[in-house]
């Protein structure tokens, strides 16, 4: 009777302790870019249990903590470089006292498997990353050394433009074949369902928003779908997301428009409208809380840096002079 009481215990106990469904990131890589570089801090709100249909380089700048991959645990610290395949959950929690912020704890590239098979049928020499990508199913660690290699290449790749971030695609991945064997993580028996996934409750949610970015969004609407009063699913979703429902609509949609105003090829009122905004004062007034300038500075910017590229100083337009001066003077 005793044992049965304690098995009972037990079996309560890993119940509790039962590892959650993981969340869907959506991955917004740029309109015209073939692949997404960036860097966080810690806390952040993509640090959490999840996965993701694109396959990710995540290189810890600082910090220690525990890595998880699939059903691997482990420890990491500065110059831990996982590949991870697409949707195989992951995770990084770093030993950072609570309260306190780390301003820069990874640098990651992101890119889908529609890129990397394009190039490998442009480019038979790119062949020979097959292994490589089949591998990283099961998530892969590299040495120590090939994170230290990486770093350089992975830091000019957060700015670099044009033909220069290929180059440097290229030659990062020149690196990891001629690294020595990376170590699989997850085991044999671990295999990834997205399918199951996806059928829960928050990354219903998250693909709903995501495909419907342009409608308008209600907090109720979406509580609704996800059979929750208001109150609750608005604590659910933070806690998930790690921001407010409202701020990661307006996240989204910012990012969006960022795209659209890249390709010049739409006004800054039609960009607002069609990403989802209600009306222009509000557009910029979010997208000034998010990027700490106007679309249209934001726009213009870019068009000078894209100048920048192209012409000298004696052919420049004297729109792009007028740029200069205004980057100059702040």
């Amino acid at each position: 009777m005793k044992n049965d009481r304690i098995d009972a215990v037990e079996s309560s106990a890993r119940r509790r302790v039962r590892v959650a469904e993981p969340d869907l990131e959506l991955v917004a890589v740029p309109r015209d870019e073939s692949f997404k570089v960036w860097s966080h801090g810690y806390p952040y709100s993509t640090v959490r249990w999840h996965f993701h249909p694109e396959y990710e380089l995540h290189l810890i700048t600082a910090t220690t903590g525990k890595c998880f991959v699939g059903d691997y645990i482990g420890d990491f610290a500065a110059g831990n470089l996982v590949m991870t395949g697409p949707n195989l959950p992951h995770n990084w929690v770093s030993n950072v006292p609570r309260g306190e912020q780390v301003s820069e704890r990874c640098l990651v590239l992101q890119f889908d498997s529609d890129f990397i098979m394009r190039a490998i049928d442009a480019f038979p020499e790119f062949r020979k990353v097959t292994g490589l990508l089949e591998a990283s199913g099961s998530g892969l660690l590299f040495s120590p050394e090939t994170g230290a290699a990486a770093e350089p290449i992975m830091r000019e790749m957060l700015h670099a433009q044009g033909m220069r971030r290929i180059v440097l695609f290229v030659s990062l991945f020149g690196l990891l074949l001629q690294s020595s064997e990376p170590v699989r993580l997850a085991s044999a028996a671990y295999h990834a369902d997205p399918a199951r996934y996806a059928e829960t409750r928050i990354n219903h949610v998250l693909t709903y928003i995501g495909k419907n970015l342009a409608q308008e969004l209600r907090e109720a609407d979406l509580a609704e779908l996800a059979g929750q009063s208001v109150s609750a699913f608005s604590r659910y979703f933070r806690r998930h997301t790690g921001v407010p429902f409202v701020q990661y609509v307006n996240r989204l949609r910012v990012n969006l428009a960022c795209q659209l105003l890249m390709s010049g090829e739409m006004s800054i009122g039609d960009i607002g409208y069609q990403v989802g905004f209600n009306n222009l004062s509000n557009f910029n007034r979010q997208f000034l809380l998010l990027k700490g300038m106007s679309p249209s500075k934001w726009r213009d910017y870019q068009q000078l840096n894209a100048i920048s590229g192209s012409e000298t100083p004696d052919t420049a337009s004297p729109h792009a002079v007028a740029l200069a001066t205004v980057h100059v003077v702040q």
